[in-house]
């Protein structure tokens, strides 16, 4: 099967990765179904979808006609069975184990064999989840970034059973999303997690070592190393209990130090304070502009 072939893309879960990863989806062409677990949540799911095009027709990404044909390619559901005849499943949903292998066994089932397996997984390693199926040469990785609809980077990821005619699909489907795709290894954390994860907890050491303050953090690497986010914004942008659970799943496959999520990242994740999705994490969203959060140190 070529890109040609391929018409229709499921996504299974419409979370903030998901109802993004449905967007360029839809933009580019493809229709896309996306399933939800509920109907309130697919009900979220097709609004973030909704004001995601919305914001890119307001930019100039898309002409308003553009943007009301995406619409019409997406449809929103709460049974597994409508993803049946789709050629591409990209899997979204919560970083865990059990449960993405759960919709794996029940898709593989109901998928024909065509249909190519994707998990937008971040530090899970693909071959655990090419295990349960029945078609572990057509499972692969297709690692997004957030934002899904501006950030270019793809990571596909090839398992040690992964085809090379599923390789080859995948890298050119995320080329017709407008993607630029890299390879990578089926390791926990892939290219960018496993250099990222490091630095992310580095900062977070070194503010309760007391080196330097959030603030201070932040603009040296931005000014100095030229990122558009600090480390510890981005820490709380990626959300603190998401990066706790990446670092997690890391330090049990490479039991390196470097892995291990901080003591002050874990206080805080128990306190509640998750970045700005809970509205405090190193900066306090509740101020505008957000300003350092008291944490104590």
């Amino acid at each position: 099967m070529t890109l040609n072939d391929l018409r229709a893309v499921a996504v299974l879960g419409g979370g903030l990765m998901g109802s993004g990863i449905a967007h360029v989806c839809a933009a580019a062409g493809f229709d896309t179904v996306v399933r939800e677990v509920t109907a309130a949540t697919a009900q979220r799911a097709q609004l973030a979808a909704e004001r995601s095009l919305a914001r890119a027709a307001e930019r100039g990404k898309l002409t308003p006609e553009a943007r009301d044909a995406a619409l019409g390619r997406l449809r929103y559901t709460t049974e597994l069975d409508a993803l049946a005849g789709c050629d591409v499943v990209i899997e979204a949903v919560v970083e865990d184990l059990a449960v993405k292998n759960g919709a794996w066994r029940e898709l593989d089932a109901i998928c024909p064999p065509h249909t190519l397996f994707a998990s937008n997984t971040s530090s899970l390693t693909i071959a655990a989840m090419a295990a349960v199926t029945a078609r572990p040469d057509r499972m692969l990785g297709l690692h997004f970034f957030n934002p899904v609809p501006v950030m270019r980077l793809v990571e596909v990821v090839r398992t040690v059973t992964t085809s090379d005619a599923s390789v080859a699909r995948a890298v050119a489907f995320a080329r017709a999303l407008g993607k630029e795709p890299i390879i990578a290894k089926d390791v926990s954390g892939f290219v960018v997690n496993l250099l990222l994860v490091p630095y992310l907890f580095d900062a977070i050491t070194q503010l309760e070592r007391g080196i330097a303050s959030v603030e201070d953090l932040d603009t040296g690497m931005k000014l100095g190393a030229g990122h558009p986010m600090g480390p510890l914004e981005l820490s709380d942008f990626v959300g603190l209990d998401t990066l706790q659970r990446i670092g997690e799943i890391m330090f049990a496959e490479y039991r390196e130090r470097r892995y291990a999520p901080p003591p002050l990242l874990r206080r805080m994740v128990l306190a509640g304070m998750h970045g700005r999705k809970s509205g405090r994490g190193f900066y306090d969203y509740a101020q505008d502009p957000p300003r350092a959060a008291a944490l104590g140190l």
